[in-house]
């Protein structure tokens, strides 16, 4: 794998407000507010549970970047997914998923219409606060540990799960999954290739992509 993962610049944060609201979209219809205390389509979340989920950081993000710089060392996103994550190798039933859960659940807490109106007012300072901050403005959740990403990575991480998210939650809904443009997916797949052979090993990456006589059962990144 390369040593860096780059999708930087105007790029990335345009991809990352467009899908915002994309997402944000799909949260707002009716059949979501219906299926709000049923299952998901992921192990153990409620819809609600992972509309919360989907949602709590870009909730946080306003606030982050309004805030003093963190004092955390900031770790580039190889750094990040390959050695600092807990949770993408954990199962539902690990106790990093169970805060993960916990966390979705504690964020949707005040219902459908509130936390729909909570990213709608998020994505609305996003908007300018995003693109007028640096790059490299290094970006700290309490939760993470003790280090930050620099925006632009953490943007990238967001859309990754904003576009994964956004198709669990249509699926768990009976909606229809948002047709996201290429500048949208490419930087999400780009992220998910890279991790799927983190995970994998290269070579059955390339089966799968290269030789469906030979793929592996699965290649799944996260």
């Amino acid at each position: 794998m390369a040593e860096t993962w780059n999708w930087r610049g105007g790029r990335i944060r345009d991809a990352f407000l467009e899908a915002a609201r994309t997402a944000a979209d799909l949260l707002a219809e009716p059949a979501v507010a219906d299926a709000w205390d049923g299952p998901s389509v992921l192990e153990k979340f409620t819809v609600r549970g992972l509309a919360g989920h989907m949602f709590w950081q870009e909730l946080a993000l306003p606030g982050l970047l309004a805030g003093p710089l963190p004092a955390e060392p900031v770790v580039p996103l190889r750094t990040y997914y390959l050695e600092k994550v807990i949770w993408l190798d954990a199962g539902p039933d690990a106790p990093v998923s169970e805060r993960i859960r916990n966390g979705g659940e504690a964020t949707a807490a005040d219902g459908h219409a509130a936390l729909h109106a909570r990213v709608r007012e998020a994505l609305d300072r996003l908007r300018t606060d995003v693109r007028n901050a640096p790059a490299s403005r290094p970006v700290h959740i309490a939760s993470w540990g003790d280090w930050s990403l620099e925006l632009d990575d953490l943007l990238l991480t967001r859309l990754l799960e904003l576009v994964v998210h956004t198709d669990d939650l249509a699926c768990s809904t009976g909606l229809p999954t948002p047709d996201f443009p290429e500048h949208i997916t490419a930087p999400a797949i780009d992220l998910l290739t890279r991790l799927s052979a983190r995970r994998h090993g290269p070579l059955p990456l390339l089966r799968a992509l290269a030789r469906r006589e030979r793929a592996p059962e699965s290649i799944a990144g996260i």
